[in-house]
């Protein structure tokens, strides 16, 4: 089994410490953020600070003028930060301690992209816009994707990269102070609300034999009902036909991406942070297409939670054939009592996980910290 954490550049920017720290904790890899959207952190740890304010999306990986000149849609720098390359600092602070790095790149959840082109994100059935929400069955938006994760693997050497919001983003994972619990949705209705009615996607779905008017008003008429599922809600043949067509997005999204890693580093790991579910609303993707996952090397479930997590591997697995690594995405303040890591590690051995990914080096207090170190082992044991 192999460890994964995940970073912002930011974590290591005035804090020499952290590079101590994760050191100390020998991950195989650090998964730090390229590209992230607007969010508010705590720093429980670093020597100055203690809460930020990430204000919008942008690009932590020096933004060439050269590659994006007379573009609509073009990555923004990190103005709130002032450092144009941090990414890079960052990496080469890990470099010097022999730890390699992924980029990880979000894609489709950029909120400042999605406030200056609105007609390029997620309406739903009716009519609203999810502005942090780029959606994939635009081919500005797939190029503009596609463009960037080159360009983030041309900028630095890597080991590999992980993609995250790779295909139709939703109602949740949306934006800071959100308030949508309070309506107490179902299941059913956040993935309905997820569903896309832009003019790209009616377009689409006329090519899939879907009509879309009466699509939406189905969708309309379904929120807040009694329906279990969105077979049920929006029938069978219909839910089938609409699962197809947003799993293609995925995949077209997927593939067009992948080729450019390759392209320009053909040795690059590729990592997905992908979903069984056909219907998931949040930035892992619907990989059900079985060429979404072409030429990826692993694919990693959301497994924050606990009543999920289990059975959003088990979903995964059936899409992940047995030469390819399997993950899952991890939360240290969700169920890992400290008197059961080696117990929780070794049912995810068994369940034939063969990565934990570790949510957030700097996000972590002490006491989160101290878990770590003890899973960390408990990882290097069953090798």
């Amino acid at each position: 089994m192999r460890l994964s954490a995940y970073a912002f550049p930011w974590d290591f920017l005035g804090d020499d410490a952290s590079l101590e720290r994760v050191a100390e904790l020998e991950p195989d890899v650090v998964v730090l953020a390229a590209t992230y959207h607007g969010a508010r952190v705590a720093s429980p740890l670093h020597p100055s600070r203690r809460v930020l304010d990430i204000p919008e999306s942008a690009c932590y990986v020096a933004v060439r003028e050269e590659t994006w000149r007379g573009r609509r849609l073009r990555p923004a720098p990190p103005a709130w930060l002032g450092v144009p390359d941090a990414f890079g600092t960052a990496r080469e602070a890990l470099a010097t301690l022999g730890i390699a790095t992924d980029a990880w790149i979000v894609l489709c959840h950029d909120d400042t992209i999605g406030r200056l082109h609105p007609e390029l994100t997620t309406r739903n059935a009716f009519g609203d816009r999810y502005p942090y929400a780029l959606c994939p069955a635009s081919p500005e938006v797939r190029d503009y994707a596609e463009t960037l994760v080159e360009e983030v693997v041309l900028a630095h050497p890597l080991r590999g990269v992980v993609l995250e919001a790779c295909g139709p983003v939703g109602v949740e994972h949306a934006t800071l102070h959100d308030k949508i619990e309070f309506a107490a949705w179902s299941s059913t209705d956040l993935a309905l609300l997820s569903l896309c009615f832009c003019d790209a996607c009616q377009l689409a779905m006329g090519e899939y034999g879907l009509d879309d008017t009466e699509l939406a008003t189905r969708v309309r008429h379904a929120i807040g009902g009694t329906a279990l599922s969105v077979d049920e809600a929006l029938g069978g043949d219909i839910a089938t036909t609409l699962a197809a067509f947003r799993q293609g997005l995925v995949a077209t999204l997927l593939r067009g991406c992948v080729a450019r890693v390759r392209h320009a580093a053909p040795d690059a790991r590729i990592t997905v942070h992908g979903a069984g579910d056909a219907w998931t609303t949040g930035s892992f993707c619907a990989v059900g297409d079985p060429r979404a996952l072409e030429e990826v090397d692993a694919v990693v479930a959301n497994g924050w939670e606990n009543a999920t997590r289990m059975p959003r591997l088990v979903q995964l697995r059936e899409f992940a054939d047995v030469a390819r690594a399997l993950g899952t995405y991890l939360r240290l303040d969700h169920g890992w009592p400290a008197d059961s890591v080696d117990l929780e590690v070794a049912r995810f051995a068994a369940a034939g996980v063969d990565e934990l990914h570790l949510y957030h080096l700097g996000l972590w207090p002490g006491a989160q910290w101290r878990v770590a170190r003890e899973v960390a082992a408990a990882v290097r044991g069953t090798r």
